[in-house]
């Protein structure tokens, strides 16, 4: 792989992760070594150690149970992945009582910003510190004024705005429990999330704008409400509309009549560490979304290692990651105050028509210092043949975050020849963790195609289909070891069955993560795909983000799919890709075409790669995090029925794949 990034060696001397891995060498003695490789390895062997050492570190401020010490681990049962609710469980700092809000709250007296809010239209809004735990306080008292307590859960349905952040800290301030979907969800599939969990409260705004249009939700909100017993009060955030209409919602109240003019210092429910903070939600494209629940300690815990260590967030940073708060990235961004930086929101297209390179408008103006985005905004965003560098001003941008789905080697490319000498950060987790399990590094190099190093503490590696450990193979992507931020329990699972079956029954006493993956010699990792997709043509076991890599750099397709069709060759069951794409606005899948794509994949993966059959689509299914599911195509052109389209942003999308006579099997 080839380098296209490397630190300066006084920047990355002086950087958090380098001062912090000299800490601990002073500390700890020569088992912590002086390279990235033994220190990995003993933040990984001494879990315990290290994640104590990165309390303080983070300067994390807890209560004690029984005067003993809040940064102890148990000490028993680290070595035992299984849920922790379980009898042999890890149980993490259990003597600990703290607050999620209260540390993102910590810079309450300093007038620096800490939430800057822009919409497709510019500028919208933004809050100090001081101003954001004012109105924390304001809105935290009208959630204990309406009776809401420790446990109870607090949901939003509420574009990615200010109020949303606010809303959240206030929950997690009295020690409720949030949980939000993004409005361009239908009521379905919020029911589908909300309805398993029973909130008291919902947060709704009256509508949002996107791609230049405004969407009404307050019709939705009154369906969603009706069928959600548990909900005692609405409160409708003014959005779009000076004054929008309250009726037909239980105990609603206007977000700007909460809380009275009384000017008061947040006051803070310390719980135990692994406390529910958030339930989180799986995609749902298979069934009922499982309901993950992340606690205080944990989630913070892993943030502060993520945002201060690998990402290099200094008070002094401005972080943006394009989100909606139905992705789990919405909650890693909010945890980014924790540091005392300031996050930068955008609601709206990511590239809408009337100016398509807006976020690097706003980039430039707000002077960010690390910007986040998918790998497929990134991609489009070439596609479009955006050149940010050289229409705005980037001079303060130091890092670019990617994650939702593997990142093309051309996207590095991009990254360095249209913004600029940036650390690229390609990042890997999920919501399942709510965290990362592959980050950036200050410290190293970027290479081309890979993701730079394992997170701190995770014990990370992938397997063979025999459970042996290989590197420069593809396998089964795994963690050995507990970590903080493993979900504390799903929702409504209290034998932890589901929990079990989720992560632990393909390897017992292993967490699998269904990431097809590969280890490579710089320490770093290269994702290919999720493990229940990928392509098993003539026998050889491929992953579909290699095919993407190279179709991505043909100019006339915006976008792909690819699946496995099962077909009889020679009279024994076999597997042949089928690529579907999307083509640019004049563009048509010729001969020329197809035989230009399968060129593309054959040299740039190999013969294996080479899709038999490729079809042009006007669409292509995607999950409302916006993430294109091929399983839900899988099952449509093997007459499958897809069980929950709910689950789906736009699940007409896969009436295109129906009864395709390209896909005719002899």
């Amino acid at each position: 792989m080839t380098t296209v990034w490397t630190p300066d060696p006084r920047h990355a001397s002086h950087s958090a992760m380098a001062r912090f891995h000299r800490a601990m060498r002073a500390r700890h003695g020569a088992e912590v070594g002086d390279d990235w490789a033994p220190f990995h390895a003993w933040s990984v062997r001494e879990r315990g150690t290290f994640w104590r050492e990165l309390w303080h570190w983070a300067g994390i401020e807890a209560d004690a149970v029984d005067g003993d010490d809040p940064t102890r681990p148990a000490g028993v049962h680290l070595d035992h992945m299984r849920p922790p609710r379980d009898a042999d469980g890890p149980r993490w700092f259990p003597n600990a009582r703290l607050n999620y809000a209260e540390m993102l709250l910590r810079h309450a007296p300093s007038d620096a910003p800490a939430i800057i809010a822009w919409t497709e239209r510019g500028f919208a809004n933004r809050w100090t510190h001081a101003e954001l735990a004012r109105d924390v306080a304001r809105v935290a008292r009208a959630l204990r004024a309406m009776g809401v307590g420790v446990g109870d859960r607090v949901a939003a349905f509420m574009p990615n705005s200010g109020e949303t952040i606010v809303a959240m800290l206030a929950a997690a301030s009295i020690g409720a429990t949030w949980t939000s979907c993004s409005p361009d969800f239908g009521p379905k599939g919020v029911l589908d999330r909300f309805g398993q969990v029973a909130p008291v409260v919902l947060v709704a705004a009256d509508g949002y704008r996107y791609g230049g249009k405004v969407h009404d939700t307050l019709a939705r909100t009154r369906e969603i409400v009706a069928q959600l017993p548990s909900v005692r009060h609405v409160i409708v955030v003014a959005a779009t509309t000076p004054d929008p209409d309250l009726a037909g919602l239980p105990g609603a109240r206007r977000w700007d009549t909460l809380g009275g003019e009384l000017q008061t210092a947040p006051v803070f429910e310390r719980v135990p560490f692994d406390h529910p903070l958030f339930i989180m939600y799986s995609s749902g494209t298979t069934g009922l979304p499982k309901c993950m629940v992340h606690g205080h300690g944990g989630t913070l815990l892993q943030h502060c290692k993520e945002h201060l260590l690998h990402g290099d967030v200094t008070p002094a940073s401005r972080v943006f990651y394009f989100t909606t708060c139905g992705w789990m990235m919405w909650n890693w961004l909010a945890s980014v105050l924790a540091t005392g930086a300031a996050i930068v929101l955008y609601d709206g297209a990511p590239l809408p028509a009337h100016e398509p390179a807006i976020l690097w408008r706003m980039a430039a103006e707000e002077e960010v210092t690390h910007f986040g985005a998918s790998a497929k905004y990134l991609a489009l965003a070439e596609k479009e043949g955006l050149v940010p560098r050289a229409a705005h001003d980037l001079s303060a941008l130091q890092v670019v975050f990617s994650t939702g789905s593997p990142l093309a080697d051309h996207s590095y490319d991009w990254v360095q020849r249209a913004i600029g000498d940036v650390r690229l950060s390609s990042i890997s987790g999920g919501t399942d963790l709510l965290s990362c399990f592959a980050l950036g590094n200050p410290v190293l190099p970027v290479h081309r195609g890979e993701l730079q190093c394992l997170g701190l503490g995770m014990a990370v590696d992938v397997w063979d289909g025999d459970g042996t450990p290989v590197i420069g193979m593809p396998g089964e992507l795994v963690c050995t070891r507990p970590f903080p931020s493993m979900p504390v329990a799903f929702w409504n699972d209290d034998d932890g069955r589901k929990y079990r079956a989720a992560y632990f029954d393909h390897y017992p006493g292993v967490w699998r993560h269904g990431d097809w993956a590969q280890r490579t010699p710089h320490h770093g990792l290269v994702i290919l795909g999720r493990s229940d997709a990928t392509l098993n043509p003539g026998g050889v076991r491929i992953g579909t983000a290699e095919i993407y890599r190279q179709v991505e750099q043909v100019p006339e397709v915006v976008e792909a799919m690819v699946v496995g069709q099962d077909v009889i060759v020679d009279g024994a069951p076999d597997v042949r890709i089928v690529l579907f794409v999307r083509l640019r606005e004049g563009a048509t899948l010729d001969e020329a075409l197809m035989q230009r794509i399968r060129a593309q994949v054959r040299s740039g993966a190999s013969p294996h790669h080479v899709p038999r059959v490729i079809v042009a689509v006007p669409d292509l299914p995607r999950t409302v995090s916006g993430k294109i599911t091929e399983i839900a195509v899988r099952d449509v052109i093997h007459g499958r029925p897809v069980t929950n389209t709910d689950a789906l942003a736009n699940p007409q999308a896969l009436d295109h794949f129906r009864g395709l006579e390209a896909l005719r099997v002899p």
